[in-house]
């Protein structure tokens, strides 16, 4: 068996992860303040940490991602070489079908030639840096037999994920057939985040990329292996405050698209812009749309991360235990205004009485969180466990006690 998990096998999980990408479904976004114009198609500003969706526009229309469709092939490798025990620095023979005479015409290329060997993480670099068809077509055959078999694998992948309308046609974003949507792919680019965040600094932010080194082609070629430098497509790396991720992209059939993310003080923003024009300075509009729309977003919003609550346990009558843990049903952080978030406190509003049968996941409560100015956000909170009906007795003399504890209060 191939040790990459078939969707099958896993789906009794795409719930969850559903949850987790998309656990927002609409914008906290304050309707008084002022959103840029934004010159592109599709965009999408979200916090990276809570999920909540600050601005949107155009988010569900279907765009060909055109090369940001390398993040799918990166997170794929990334996810085959960790389950395979397969270091990034092990160096593979480059096939054919990978060498740069070979790609499409016009192809952004890693220039991947006859004879040469790289690394895996060199390959990564070729996607994220000079954002190389042929290091995509290189990547895909790494771990599966044909570009085919990982095409499939990246449309199942997208299916676990919870992305609807996102599907692959090839590995590298040239084809015009590759679909996804601003909101469905900045909320893969979270979940990129979340699972490789070693790439921002180790990927993503590397400002340029020198192939093919000595070490890469034949012994006979050592002396002179015609090395080309190509700078970061990612050029809001150098110009906007904070940013360090992700990638860009462009085909003539979509226009020019950026996926960015950028941290400051502690909050972390994902952006990504699809669909500025496919003309002369359509890549200006594109970076503009990003940097005003990042811009924005830390003007007015930042992530909060409030202090744990103390939790009491809840009373349980005619239970066959006498207390119950409660849990948060949601996350504690949450996106605020930056004016927000002073003085935080927790207040708990517990459900009275709590009475068995209990079933774990059962809301019994809310858990409130204050600032200085008043209340900010309700969590609910959940039932740990199961409490099941206690005995006759323990049901009899519990009734009596309620109704002498009703009397008194």
């Amino acid at each position: 068996m191939l040790p990459h998990i078939r969707a099958k096998k896993r789906a009794w999980v795409c719930c969850f992860i559903s949850l987790l990408l998309f656990p927002f479904t609409a914008a906290a976004l304050d309707p008084a303040l002022d959103v840029p114009d934004i010159g592109s198609r599709a965009a999408v500003v979200l916090d990276a940490l809570t999920g909540t969706v600050l601005y949107g526009k155009n988010m569900d229309e279907e765009i060909s991602p055109a090369s940001l469709t390398k993040l799918m092939t990166i997170h794929l490798v990334l996810r085959e070489a960790a389950a395979r025990g397969v270091s990034l620095e092990e160096a593979r023979e480059l096939p054919r079908e990978s060498w740069a005479v070979n790609q499409p015409p016009r192809s952004s290329l890693m220039f991947i030639g006859p004879g040469q060997r790289a690394s895996i993480r060199e390959l990564l670099l070729g996607m994220a840096v000079p954002s190389g068809n042929d290091a995509a077509v290189a990547a895909a055959l790494l771990f599966f037999p044909s570009v085919e078999d990982f095409t499939r694998e990246m449309n199942e992948e997208a299916r676990f994920l919870g992305l609807t309308k996102t599907r692959f046609t090839e590995p590298s974003g040239i084809s015009e057939y590759n679909i996804t949507t601003a909101g469905e792919f900045a909320r893969f680019c979270r979940e990129y985040l979340r699972l490789h965040p070693e790439t921002l600094g180790g990927l993503h932010s590397v400002r340029e990329f020198a192939y093919p080194k000595p070490a890469n082609v034949a012994a006979a070629f050592r002396n002179r292996p015609n090395t080309i430098i190509q700078r970061n497509h990612n050029t809001l790396l150098d110009r906007v405050e904070g940013v360090d991720g992700f990638k860009t992209g462009y085909i003539d059939e979509a226009g020019y698209h950026i996926a960015l993310t950028a941290e400051r003080g502690g909050t972390r923003f994902i952006a990504v812009i699809l669909g500025a024009p496919a003309e002369y300075g359509g890549d200006r509009i594109r970076n503009a749309d990003g940097e005003n729309l990042l811009t924005w977003a830390f003007t007015h919003y930042k992530t909060l991360r409030p202090p744990p609550p103390d939790i009491p346990p809840a009373r349980v009558w005619k239970g066959k235990t006498g207390s119950l843990e409660l849990i948060p049903g949601e996350a504690l952080e949450c996106t605020a205004l930056t004016g927000q978030g002073e003085g935080l406190r927790w207040e708990i509003e517990g459900q009275d009485p709590v009475i068995a049968p209990v079933a774990a996941g059962d809301p019994l409560g809310e858990l409130v969180l204050y600032d200085k100015a008043g209340e900010l956000r309700r969590i609910p909170l959940l039932a740990a466990a199961d409490v099941d009906r206690g005995g006759f007795f323990k049901r009899l003399w519990d009734t009596i006690r309620l109704f002498f504890r009703g009397l008194v209060m």
